[in-house]
């Protein structure tokens, strides 16, 4: 059941510290620096960390190398060496800044790939799909997802580079404010302290605190769909036949538009702050340039010591380098989202997993057993108390009108979803004591919303793989077996590819199941299996479905009562319960809720239209 589990426990008693440290280490920055860069590249990680440890020391080594140099033009001395280490530091100050920073953009992606790795194993992970339709993961499901395409905030490779960046300065910084101290001890701390103080004192401003605030997220969601409309194929042709195009990019601008004025003004700048902070730097650096100015005027600093202390000094101004909170903060967001998105999916989606065999089940039946079953604790009951029995080797077709629960039911027969209360059991078995595995291996589907892979017509049909004559004799079965060579990609994205017309592709998803039925499977779902294709393709192609499937127990969902007639015996849903079950004859015969489907369909083909007696629910 999609249930989302509520946060427990008591932390009023945590002790101040072990509370910040908490707070420190779950942050989105630590966990990006210290976590997902470690665990996407070590030895990128460390030749990262390295450089950033190299370029902060070569600022302040240039500085005193030029007071050295200086210092030897003024005594005479030997300019060899002074000139040797200036221009070594200096070489290297210019060449190691872009190794860093394609050595970055390599880190980026890799911890960027190494992010949607875990997402990817996250999603798939559960047994069952709950997590997937759980409206409460949506939005952080859509940031992590999409984190890497630049929608809300720049790519991770991009961003690595300037937090590189970032931290060389600080880094300086800290290295020139150490140098100063051999002048005066407080001289350093004091500059040290003056030029930290923008960060404290304008970080509020400057830090995007509500990134995952509810508004921040919608906005994120509707740039997200926007974006899709306008660079998926499947909502080209739609979007320019209906003149579109123009409100698909104003939907997407007004949304980014939206974020935008949202971070800008998050990182507004206070006037208080800013006076504050401007008369702080003005008064410890003047104190600081002040004593040096009086030291060597008497005589206490030499020159070589003043362009050395002096060029430090200004050294120490790369701590107030403020994009680096920015970036760091901009960079890190996607860590902690896809963090709190592992256990929440496994919590949401996952199943228990039984052990037993399901292997050659059912032999004598399936059945549903008062089963009721929501999508979510506070929404109506799907199904409502279902009583059900499937015998073994029938078919049985469903009905109802939508929102009658005949989706819901066959996603619990397949068990994607566990019931809510009640038990679905094969020959008296709870299939919740199966093996996933094991009795997914015993159940072929063709669903309505199924897959088009961008893959050969063999693997379409065979995803899992399966030998050629086996995947020929599924095409022939499902009337597609001229299609395409079994090697044909089908996508035309691919170099010799094509691509197929919804029924067409239909036909593939129906060939799909027939393959697993010949590798084992006993039970046939088809739900609105051939909605794409006319009344007479679908009875051609529900004849030859029966025929293959001969002797296993094939359940049909179906708003055509031409194709529904066929199977052993219908089942009719309503309020989640079933109203009416036998077979087309006794059903007629009982005037009941099938009879009025029945006339009123039969009414409208006599119209020369294609009625529809309903679409699915869920």
């Amino acid at each position: 059941m999609a249930v989302a589990a509520q946060p427990t426990g008591d932390v009023k008693g945590s002790h101040v510290k072990g509370s910040w440290l908490a707070r420190l280490r779950n942050s989105a920055e630590w966990q990006l620096l210290f976590r997902a860069i470690w665990q996407a590249d070590r030895r990128l990680a460390v030749a990262w960390w390295a450089l950033i440890v190299l370029r902060a020391v070569l600022p302040p080594g240039l500085a005193v190398a030029t007071g050295w140099l200086v210092g030897s033009i003024a005594g005479d001395d030997s300019l060899l060496l002074p000139l040797v280490a200036v221009g070594v530091l200096f070489a290297l100050m210019q060449t190691l800044g872009p190794l860093h920073t394609e050595l970055a953009t390599n880190l980026g992606d890799r911890t960027a790939a190494a992010l949607q790795d875990r997402l990817i194993t996250a999603a798939v992970r559960p047994v069952g799909i709950a997590h997937l339709e759980d409206p409460d993961l949506a939005s952080d499901f859509s940031l992590a997802r999409d984190f890497d395409l630049g929608i809300t905030s720049p790519q991770l490779r991009i961003c690595m580079g300037y937090i590189g960046s970032g931290f060389v300065s600080f880094g300086a910084g800290i290295v020139s404010a150490v140098v100063v101290t051999g002048f005066r001890w407080w001289a350093g701390l004091l500059l040290l302290a003056v030029w930290i103080a923008p960060h404290i004192l304008l970080r509020d401003s400057i830090a995007w605190n509500d990134w995952r605030s509810d508004e921040v997220k919608e906005h994120q969601r509707h740039a997200e769909y926007a974006y899709r409309m306008a660079v998926d194929s499947p909502a080209a042709k739609e979007v320019r036949l209906f003149g579109l195009a123009d409100w698909t990019a104003a939907r997407f601008a007004e949304r980014r538009k939206a974020l935008l004025a949202i971070s800008l003004q998050a990182m507004r700048l206070k006037e208080r702050s800013i006076t504050l902070t401007l008369l702080v730097l003005v008064a410890g650096n003047g104190l600081v340039y002040w004593a040096m100015a009086r030291a060597a005027a008497a005589g206490d600093l030499s020159l070589s010591q003043l362009v050395a202390y002096a060029g430090t000094a200004i050294g120490v101004s790369a701590l107030a380098t403020m994009e680096f909170d920015w970036w760091l903060a901009d960079g890190s967001r996607p860590v902690p989202v896809v963090a709190s998105l592992e256990p929440a999916m496994l919590r949401i989606g996952d199943l228990p997993a039984g052990t037993t065999s399901a292997r050659g089940l059912p032999v004598r039946e399936i059945r549903f057993d008062n089963v009721s079953f929501s999508y979510r604790a506070d929404s109506r009951p799907i199904l409502d108390g279902l009583d059900l029995t499937i015998e073994a080797g029938t078919s049985l077709a469903i009905v109802g009108q939508n929102g009658a629960g005949k989706t819901t039911l066959v996603k619990l027969l397949a068990r994607l979803y566990d019931p809510t209360s009640g038990t679905v059991t094969a020959d008296g078995i709870d299939v919740r004591t199966f093996a996933p595995d094991s009795w997914r291996a015993q159940v072929a589907a063709a669903f309505q919303d199924f897959v088009r892979y961008q893959l050969p017509l063999r693997e379409n049909v065979a995803p899992s793989g399966a030998p050629d004559d086996v995947v020929r004799t599924a095409l022939e079965d499902a009337g597609a077996a001229d299609l395409a060579e079994l090697d044909t990609v089908l996508s035309k994205q691919f170099a010799g590819g094509t691509d197929l017309s919804g029924g067409q592709w239909q036909r593939v998803a129906l060939a799909r199941a027939l393959a697993t039925v010949a590798q084992g499977a006993r039970v046939v779902i088809l739900d609105e299996p051939t909605a794409q294709l006319d009344v007479r393709g679908e009875a051609e192609v529900f004849d030859r479905i029966l025929r293959a499937t001969r002797g296993l127990t094939t359940i049909l969902v179906s708003h055509r009562f031409s194709t529904v007639r066929h199977a052993d015996r219908i089942c009719v849903l309503e309020g989640g319960r079933v109203v009416e079950l036998g077979t087309h004859e006794e059903l007629m015969a009982a005037g009941g809720r099938y009879r009025t489907m029945f006339d009123l369909q039969a009414a409208r083909f006599n119209d020369g239209s294609d009625g529809l007696v309903g679409e699915e629910d869920a």
